[in-house]
């Protein structure tokens, strides 16, 4: 009933809006639930329903699913098959139409809609866009001695409380056992997963140093505070980690999960591969949720039975290292009245935390070798990225790299990734803390031929001729990714990043300024930025061994390669 009454007072919808989100259902009637289970029992309304719907349900069916590690060459055969019979039954008169057609796409592909066409579709004028970064309320303090962050928001009774801890203390062989520290923790700890969860942030903060904390996010309603802290206390100090049968369990699935995310989100791994060889933050990711990560799963699977005393311990290890209220940070979102009545649940919590000193910031150093690399997995689609550090060339950050970007994306990206080269997705990401300029692309049928679309950014950029409509809906576009809507859950949040990463509200408030001034000659000046990716750029694809040793062939040793699965 509590999560019941919790998810409805809180009506999260994310980025859905809110409004639409009730149109489309109804409220459930609790009061009435209430009153029924306060007269009959609670026992007594859902027994008979778990009786008739669960137990004495003979609607049922189990289905188990094998892999086929022949399909994939016996469909590719199939299909040559059909395109050769296909082939045969057509005349000459046939091929010749059938090539001017397939000429005419491509040519209807890459021309640009005409400027007329452009003017059709409404949009806003500058006139219209807000000269200053949304304000979130934040004002910092401290309890106990312990820095505190404060969104006084509008909540609906509900707050919202993140716990950050430092990882700068922690041995660096240790960082790959972080994530299933994490995951032991609630697991074992609680069934509330909806309630309190653990994450990792991994960045690098304004001024080039990494940034790594540890997370406890949490929220409740306002009657529940105190309950939520206790639990988010018993879950960091009171469960046990040494249950080998339950630890290996979440290794596997663990295992399991990265797996997956080879074959269906490739591009992501490959993302993180090449920061790992372009930065220390990157590197540290990579540790707990790339290519990595996956080969210490694979290990840390045998070893459990071997070893598992060691692994025990090091669990422990970390935890002494990151649970302690030094170097601790509160991060609190609800409005005034529910801040004010959380400071004493908040206040017992820390002093329930330990006192552990701090042995000094570990010196993580590392990264990944700056050599081309194919991930090679049984796939027909490709994952391609191509990526290099803007900052190590010289580069300042200026605002308009936001508009550049997003303009990258949706035309000379999409139109040549995407359109004429037949990939699900291709786009480009810039991260303006380390650095990295990266492009990628998703279920890519090509490999090759990508990384010479990237190559060709630059040059596409020299030449580029944009009126100012067309400048100025690139730049609307460009706002309205910076500001998105949000939830006040999102706002505290949000504003808690911006805090651990070192972006304040003056140099918010700069990068806007630059965005919304952007020019043409802004591009055209990036285009020498982005030839350092051409010249000096890392390659990752996560790829079918055909497409791979077809690379090699073609331009010998481009890639070391790597069998993934």
């Amino acid at each position: 009933m509590n999560t019941i009454e919790f998810s409805l007072r809180e009506n999260n919808t994310g980025s859905f809006p809110r409004g639409l989100a009730l149109m489309l259902r109804s409220i459930e009637p609790l009061k009435a639930l209430k009153a029924r289970i306060a007269e009959e029992g609670s026992k007594a309304v859902f027994a008979p329903l778990i009786e008739k719907f669960i137990l004495n349900n003979p609607h049922l069916v189990t289905i188990e699913m094998q892999p086929d590690p022949e399909k994939a060459s016996r469909d590719e055969a199939a299909e040559k098959e059909n395109l050769a019979k296909v082939r045969a039954s057509m005349t000459q008169e046939d091929l010749a139409e059938l090539s001017r057609a397939t000429h005419e796409l491509k040519l209807k592909q890459e021309t640009p809609d005409p400027p007329e066409a452009l003017k059709c579709v409404p949009s806003l004028s500058l006139q219209d866009i807000p000269k200053k970064p949304i304000h979130v309320p934040t004002e910092v303090g401290d309890i106990n001695g312990i820095k505190v962050l404060q969104h006084d928001l509008f909540t609906n009774d509900v707050l919202y409380a993140e716990v950050v801890f430092n990882m700068r203390s922690l041995k660096q062989e240790l960082l790959p056992l972080v994530p299933l520290f994490c995951q032991s923790l609630l697991e074992m700890g609680t069934k509330d997963l909806d309630f309190v969860q653990l994450n990792q942030l991994i960045g690098r903060k304004t001024g080039g140093d990494p940034c790594s904390h540890i997370i406890v996010r949490g929220k409740a309603m306002s009657e529940r505070v105190e309950d939520l802290f206790t639990l988010v206390n018993r879950v960091l100090q009171d469960v046990q980690l040494t249950d080998q049968k339950r630890f290996k369990q979440f290794v596997s699935q663990s295992k399991a999960r990265m797996e997956n995310r080879l074959r269906g989100s490739g591009h992501g791994i490959a993302a993180a591969r090449m920061d790992a060889k372009l930065n220390v933050a990157g590197w540290i990711s990579e540790q707990m949720g790339g290519v990595s990560y996956l080969e210490y799963l694979q290990a840390l699977e045998r070893k459990v039975d071997d070893d598992w005393p060691e692994i025990s311990s090091s669990l422990e290890e970390i935890r002494k290292t990151l649970i302690s209220k030094n170097d601790c940070l509160i991060n609190l979102t609800a409005d005034g009245k529910n801040l004010k009545n959380s400071e004493k649940h908040v206040s017992k919590f820390l002093d329930m935390l330990p006192n552990t000193s701090l042995v000094g910031s570990t010196a993580w150093n590392a990264r990944l070798p700056l050599t081309n690399e194919a991930i090679v997995i049984p796939t027909q689609v490709n994952y391609v990225g191509k990526a290099a550090n803007l900052f190590e060339t010289g580069y300042q950050l200026k605002g308009s790299a936001y508009v550049i970007s997003k303009y990258l994306n949706n035309t000379w990206l999409w139109d040549r990734v995407r359109v004429s080269g037949g990939a699900y997705g291709g786009f480009c990401d810039f991260d303006t803390h380390s650095g990295v300029f990266s492009y990628l692309s998703y279920r890519d049928p090509n490999l090759l031929k990508t990384l010479d679309v990237y190559d060709g950014t630059s040059n596409f950029l020299r030449e580029l001729e944009m009126d100012d409509d067309a400048l100025t809906k690139a730049i609307i576009g460009t706002i309205g990714d910076v500001d998105a809507y949000q939830l006040p859950d999102a706002k505290g949040y949000s504003s808690l990043l911006r805090y651990l990463l070192g972006v304040t509200e003056e140099e918010r408030l700069i990068r806007r300024e630059e965005i919304l001034s952007t020019r043409l000659e802004d591009f055209k000046e990036f285009a020498d930025v982005v030839e350092a990716v051409k010249d000096k750029g890392v390659v990752v694809a996560v790829a079918s061994p055909d497409d791979v040793d077809a690379a090699n062939e073609s331009h010998p040793d481009f890639f070391k390669v790597k069998k993934a699965l």
